[in-house]
């Protein structure tokens, strides 16, 4: 499906030169007129989509295999369950976030039977079972302060139990009370509907990147090699992450104040009301306090694209301050480093609650920061939290090391995501003795 926010989504996908996989691009559709929810407008979008993903299917797909084990759908792609229904074959949510995300989504059409309505900003902490800790309101994802939205995730949710399998990017070292809480929602279940397996599959990373090959990457891992071990603080903000030029002079003074290496990978926002990536900036001075660059030549490097797996996993990176997305989250774990909470948008947020308060693995920033709210995080703070994140003797830094190694563990042979990937294989291949 062609995006309906004028972003391309399949730019130099790897799947694309693996022959085992094809792609089938679908007819383009007009999107919907907006509504006053993103949830509910893409939710109607990929609802228009329906008839041509059944089509695709009994006219491109089964008359080139015999059989089908299975439709894997998305979290906004449930309507796609009456397609599989229809064709008599399972379905299966794969759940790219975090278990406890998962479950919080589950809580919601629970909470909305009891109470009827949205959150409110003035919502005292929620006792969501997925969370160790009681979740403050003000970490909770934005679209849960908007009716579309929240009832969009809650008719996503709802439908979540009719798949047959929820295949969750994540590792049960790292999330055991999530899973286990979805196991428990399972169990208090009074329907007479089988609840869907469970198989947590993670961490599902890509160590090599190399459809992210790009010219700029040689001097990074220049820069990189010539700093001691565990020595820089990596600042990346994911895909669409920019601020404005007076909170990044903050970061800058924050970055400075603290006297850490760093290697900082900044983007310019884009222009008011346009939904696009961030642009590159063609001159940092544009807003480095004076004599920035002068004073930490040798020691900090700017940037604008970064290989962020490639840095997480050099030597010399000892920090990394996030906007929390649930990728970025594994990838830093993968590799030992730990996490400056910062978050930006979407799940972030509550992604941010549940690594520095729920699990202790990352340092705590901001939670509640929002993305384009005019919230201002001072140069400061900035500079406290570095300096927490860069004790080499810190608890956190030793956790994050031990999770490092259970997730390595868990995709090894007879690790826990390993055993469960094979159960699902298993279930498949089943499915196809079936049909």
């Amino acid at each position: 499906m062609k995006s309906p926010f004028g972003v391309a989504t399949d730019q130099s996908l790897p799947a694309a030169s693996n022959t085992n996989i094809k792609l089938i691009h679908l007819p383009n559709i007009n999107p919907p007129i907006k509504l006053d929810s993103v949830e509910k407008f893409l939710t109607d979008y990929i609802e228009t989509y329906k008839h041509h993903v059944k089509d695709t299917i009994l006219n491109q797909v089964l008359p080139n295999s015999s059989r089908i084990a299975g439709v894997v759908i998305d979290m906004f792609c449930t309507t796609m369950i009456d397609i599989a229904d229809e064709i008599k074959v399972p379905s299966f949510l794969f759940f790219t976030s975090g278990a406890a995300f998962l479950g919080l989504l589950l809580y919601l059409p629970k909470r909305y039977d009891l109470v009827g309505k949205e959150f409110v900003h003035s919502d005292p902490d929620s006792i969501v079972p997925s969370y160790v800790n009681p979740v403050p309101t003000n970490v909770l994802p934005g679209f849960v302060f908007n009716n579309g939205g929240y009832v969009s995730f809650a008719s996503h949710a709802r439908r979540f139990k009719e798949t047959k399998g929820l295949i969750i990017n994540t590792l049960v070292e790292l999330e055991s009370h999530a899973i286990h809480s979805i196991f428990k929602v399972a169990e208090g279940d009074q329907s007479d509907q089988p609840w869907p397996a469970v198989y947590p599959v993670g961490p599902l990373i890509d160590t090599k990147g190399e459809h992210q090959v790009r010219s700029d990457r040689d001097s990074i891992m220049e820069f990189l090699d010539d700093q001691p071990p565990k020595s820089v603080v990596f600042l990346c903000f994911g895909s669409f992450g920019s601020f404005d030029e007076a909170q990044l002079k903050e970061i800058a003074i924050g970055l400075e104040k603290s006297g850490h290496r760093f290697l900082w990978s900044v983007r310019r926002r884009p222009p008011k009301g346009k939904t696009e990536f961030p642009g590159e900036y063609k001159n940092y001075e544009d807003f480095l306090p004076q004599g920035f660059l002068e004073r930490t030549k040798g020691v900090g490097m700017l940037c604008g694209w970064a290989p962020q797996v490639e840095v997480l996993g050099h030597k010399a990176t000892g920090g990394f301050v996030s906007h929390c997305g649930w990728n970025s989250i594994l990838e830093s774990l993968w590799y030992g480093v730990p996490i400056v909470t910062w978050p930006l948008y979407a799940e972030q947020q509550v992604n941010a609650f549940l690594i520095a308060r729920d699990l202790g693995l990352g340092v705590e920033l901001r939670l509640d920061y929002v993305y384009g709210s005019g919230d201002f995080v001072s140069a400061d703070e900035i500079e406290r939290a570095v300096t927490g994140l860069m004790d080499g003797d810190s608890e956190i830094r030793k956790r994050v090391v031990e999770m490092s190694e259970m997730c390595r563990r868990a995709v090894d042979d007879g690790g826990s995501s390993s055993t469960s990937l094979g159960s699902l294989i298993k279930v498949l291949s089943q499915n196809l003795e079936n049909n």
